[in-house]
Order: structure tokens, then sequence, then C-alpha cells
């Protein structure tokens, strides 16, 4: 089974090209809704004992979390040492129920993927991208996000230039679905086409 790992920065259009892979037949592990879902379940009881008061009946509220994270380094790093290592067990958990029933492709949705070391997880790396003046426009749509705000996010994440040269392939949403679609399409016809990764 070849590990797909599928990232991009914000605005990019990671999130619609993931569920394209899921379109085709293809299984995705989407980061960001296993955090929601750990936030709901095994994470909460934790994060509440790291940070009380930021839960209520046994869910993280995410808005008084985030108050008492962002901007502060060291509570950050704390909290990613309780969520990252749940989110990493969920995926080899999804990655071997996937293995077994012999999928071909099973994709994995790391939003930071090479910021946080998922490069060694995967067989190849897909970077989902598009031109600065429509990363920014889909950004700054977003309700609450302001210049400011995607500065700081964008500072954080490794240049969109990087990713695309450290990436097996490339999806570029800045010409709308269909191609994107064409362009998901054309890399699993060329993953499955080349046969199985030797490990």
């Amino acid at each position: 089974m070849i590990v797909l790992g599928l990232t991009g920065s914000i605005g990019m259009g990671k999130s619609t090209t993931a569920k394209m892979f899921a379109e085709a037949g293809m299984p995705v592990h989407d980061s960001d809704e296993t955090v929601h879902r750990l936030y709901a379940g095994k994470a909460a009881p934790l994060v509440e004992v790291a940070f009380p008061g930021t839960t209520s009946a046994g869910v993280v509220d995410r808005a008084k979390l985030g108050a008492r994270v962002l901007g502060d380094a060291a509570a950050l790093k704390q909290l990613e040492a309780i969520i990252h290592p749940l989110v990493r067990a969920d995926a080899d958990a999804f990655l071997a129920r996937h293995r077994k029933s012999g999928a071909p492709i099973a994709v994995l949705d790391i939003p930071l993927l090479f910021e946080t070391g998922g490069r060694n997880r995967v067989d190849k790396v897909v970077v989902v991208t598009a031109s600065p003046e429509t990363q920014r426009e889909r950004v700054l749509a977003r309700p609450g996000m302001t210049e400011e705000k995607l500065a700081s996010i964008l500072a954080k994440q490794v240049p969109d230039a990087e990713k695309r040269r450290q990436a097996d392939f490339v999806v570029d949403t800045g010409g709308g679905m269909d191609a994107a679609r064409d362009q998901v399409g054309a890399i699993i016809r060329q993953l499955i086409g080349v046969g199985k990764p030797s490990r």
C-alpha cells in the first residue's frame, strides 16, 4: 500500500483536494477532523488537566483553549505534546486497517507535514498550491481572519515554494475544481500504475 502525504499551506485548497481523493475511492485520514474527534473524546480529560477550565461536559471548548495557548509558545508546545501522539496513533490504526483491507493507496491529510517531520511517515508527498493572490483572497474571506493573523500563520509554515520543491506531486487548485480533479486522477493513475513500493 502506498501511503500518500497530502499537505499545503493555509488557503491552498488542501481540504477540497482531500475530498477529491476520497471521491476517487482512496481512503483519507484527516488530521483536523481527528483533532475535533479527540477533543470530544479521549483528549478532553488530558487537556483539562493541563489547562483547567478549558473543557465543558467532557468536550474541549476550542475558544477557551485557544485563548489559553495562542501566543504562548510553551503552552502551545504542551498542547501539541498531548495531541500529536494521539493523532499519530489514530493515523497508524487507520493505515493498518486499510493495509489489511488491501487498499492500493491511503492518504494522510497532514496540514503541517513538513513542519512536524511527517515526511518520513509517508511514501510520496502531494503538495496543494495556488498563487499567493488566490491564497490571500481565500484566507481573508474566512470569518475573523485579518492580514495580521494571516501573516502570523504564514510565518509558522514552510514557504509554499519550498514545499513544492520537496513534493513528489503538486496539485494546483488555482485553475478551478475540474482541473484540480484531473490532476488528482493523474496522480492516482501514475501511482497505481507503477506498482507497490518495495516496503
